[in-house]
């Protein structure tokens, strides 16, 4: 059973639970609440959720967006740091969508390897400010069964996820995001939409997942080399990559073995060329933090 049309949460429930629960929105969980329904059916029209699909949602905070999910007759599996947030979540959707498919977990998300029941297929989340980029790369690292995602940011974070190689703000997001599939930017969400309103434009970002480039490195191989290039963007990759390979002679010598010019930067690379680079060192250490 799915929640009948209407039965999102507006302004006046989401503070008079708030108020309820004593919650006031923080800054250190980047907690801000969407209270438009509007909004909401768009985000999940946006993520082109299907009855039936088991979604994951990260954030959840008191429920707006898992409820216009459960509305759409996705079976959803959110996870919540906050306890307070967890334990009113569960019976907000017991209120509202009583025979919904839904569990929550409470954890951080950073922390969770494992989730009950379906393997999800789809991500869509209004994803915490503070950590989006860590959360998202960590979700497709760790649940290879994610074919989508769709999930609020900050409006520059999307511009620096989606971005191409060439592009100013072309970096490490984007490289590793493109690891796992072709983002793009979605729809912009104004800030009139969230309580408390944040000092911050939003955005959505779309990932079609895909393979990852076919290469004798490993991801983490992939990511060391990604991290690097990065460190200091007005160098060369001759000069960013010395530390790696044990000298600039060393790094340029690879560079030309992977037919990557030693004289370009970070910036220009596709994440094929990065895979190309780590394939010419040895295993070395990376992370998926961005």
């Amino acid at each position: 059973m799915t929640t009948t049309p209407g039965a999102l949460l507006g302004p006046a429930e989401i503070r008079e639970l708030a108020g309820r629960l004593g919650v006031r929105p923080t800054k250190t969980l980047g907690q801000n609440f969407v209270h438009d329904g509007g909004t909401v059916r768009k985000i999940v029209r946006a993520a082109g959720v299907q009855p039936g699909d088991r979604v994951v949602e990260v954030g959840p905070g008191l429920g707006s967006l898992t409820l216009g999910l459960l509305e759409a007759g996705a079976s959803v599996v959110a996870v919540e740091i906050d306890p307070v947030l967890a334990g009113q979540i569960d019976a907000t959707v017991r209120k509202h969508a009583p025979d919904a498919d839904f569990e929550v977990v409470t954890a951080d998300a950073l922390d969770v390897t494992e989730l009950p029941g379906p393997a999800p297929t789809a991500l869509v989340a209004n994803l915490p400010y503070n950590v989006a980029v860590p959360v998202l790369l960590t979700f497709l690292q760790r649940f290879d069964s994610l074919r989508s995602v769709l999930v609020m940011v900050q409006a520059e974070v999307a511009d620096r996820l989606a971005a191409a190689p060439g592009n100013k703000v072309y970096g490490v997001p984007s490289a590793k995001a493109a690891w796992y599939g072709q983002a793009r930017r979605s729809l912009n969400v104004s800030r009139h939409v969230f309580w408390p309103e944040p000092n911050v434009d939003s955005a959505l970002v779309a990932i079609e997942r895909h393979d990852p480039p076919v290469t004798t490195a490993t991801r983490e191989q992939v990511f060391a080399v990604v991290d690097a290039a990065f460190a200091q963007r007005r160098k060369t990759l001759r000069a960013a990559l010395a530390g790696l390979f044990g000298s600039p002679a060393a790094a340029e010598e690879a560079l030309r073995a992977a037919d990557v010019d030693p004289g370009l930067r970070g910036e220009r690379l596709t994440i094929h060329d990065f895979a190309r680079i780590a394939e010419r060192r040895g295993a070395t250490p990376g992370t998926v933090d961005a």
